[in-house]
């Protein structure tokens, strides 16, 4: 599988480097020393190490602390832990699932839908999730120029764009200073309304949100979203949910979208408990998004007809505003597709039993 490893910033240990990058250089890049510290039996199948560096393992210790020790099939842990199922080719997992490259406005900048675009600011994250659809993404070759400048010029100049969206990579893994300046400048395009940020950091390292994000992140002429992404309600856990409060503090609205995942959240308890643990948590469930279908990650997969079932049950469980939709991102389409929904289960009905969605090994 061929892949480029992501670039992690690696911060010295200065004591004037945030504690957030700290906290980001002490990360586990090692897939062995995360099954020791997991009190789990080493895998050394060659798949799964050649799975490792085809695409590195990055996991900072506060999401460390919230997977179960000694649990193979931990949801957590499977999210993070190379898999030798990765190596396998299947028919329909692509280097690009969702047309990435043929949607480059310039470079760095995505113009898939009208009226908003997408900048890609970063390759870097601070977690690297086995189900990535950017995992091949090449950064060094298409990422926007260090000054943003001719993605900026490309907003100015098509007055029909009223939302930026950051993502990456994650934006929040750049430091304030270069993201402030960022945003700054964005808040100066008249025709634009909002600034959107796809992050999974307050989730998965919380110490991103300090003084130093507070002091910019909700301030200015532009109404500020954050888009979480977390797939499991333990994602939402202290010290995620202290995080996520800070932000709120911040006047920020706060949504998720999650992944459905095989062996992670394909059943409706997970989910229904997903949506009531980032509501608790001040956040509101946006997307349910079908896998994005990249290459090496075809293990997670969750069929159509079952995910509508699993839809079908969250209706049925939980008031409107605590379901999320159902989609699928599919090359060239205008926007999100959704995923036509299914009856309601009846009574007794088993419709989403186990599917053969459990099918993972550590050894």
């Amino acid at each position: 599988m061929p892949t480029k490893p992501i670039m992690i910033p690696r911060p010295g240990p200065s004591a004037q480097t945030p504690k957030w990058q700290r906290a980001l250089a002490r990360a586990i890049t090692d897939p062995l020393e995360l099954l020791r510290r997991l009190d789990l039996e080493p895998d050394r199948e060659p798949e799964a190490l050649q799975a490792h560096h085809g695409f590195r393992t990055l996991v900072p210790e506060s999401y460390l602390a919230r997977i179960r020790r000694g649990d193979p099939r931990d949801p957590l842990l499977l999210q993070v832990l190379p898999q030798g199922a990765e190596v396998n080719e299947r028919p329909g997992f692509l280097a690009d699932p969702v047309g990435d490259r043929s949607a480059l406005a310039t470079l760095g900048l995505l113009h898939k839908y009208p009226g908003r675009v997408l900048l890609v600011t970063t390759g870097a994250c601070a977690i690297h999730c086995r189900y990535c659809f950017r995992r091949e993404f090449p950064y060094g070759e298409l990422q926007a120029s260090r000054d943003w400048g001719d993605a900026l010029d490309y907003i100015r100049a098509n007055t029909g764009i009223t939302e930026v969206i950051l993502s990456g990579g994650d934006p929040l893994a750049l430091p304030d200073r270069r993201l402030s300046e960022l945003v700054r400048r964005l808040d100066a395009v008249a025709h634009l309304r909002r600034l959107r940020i796809h992050t999974r950091l307050p989730v998965v390292l919380p110490e991103r949100v300090d003084a130093g994000l507070l002091s910019w992140l909700g301030t200015g002429r532009l109404a500020h979203v954050v888009v979480l992404h977390a797939n499991h309600p333990r994602e939402f856990e202290a010290p995620a949910a202290a995080a996520l409060a800070r932000l709120r503090s911040a006047g920020v609205t706060l949504l998720n979208q999650a992944v459905l995942l095989a062996g992670i959240n394909d059943d409706p308890d997970t989910l229904c408990e997903l949506q009531q643990a980032g509501f608790a948590a001040g956040v509101l469930p946006y997307y349910l998004h079908l896998l994005d279908r990249a290459r090496g990650v075809g293990h997670f997969d969750v069929d159509e007809r079952r995910a509508q079932a699993l839809h079908a049950m969250l209706r049925e469980r939980l008031p409107g505003y605590l379901v999320p939709r159902l989609v699928r991102e599919i090359a060239g389409a205008p926007s999100k597709v959704p995923v036509p929904g299914d009856p309601a289960p009846r009574a007794g009905s088993d419709p989403v039993g186990d599917g053969g969605a459990r099918m993972f090994s550590i050894g």
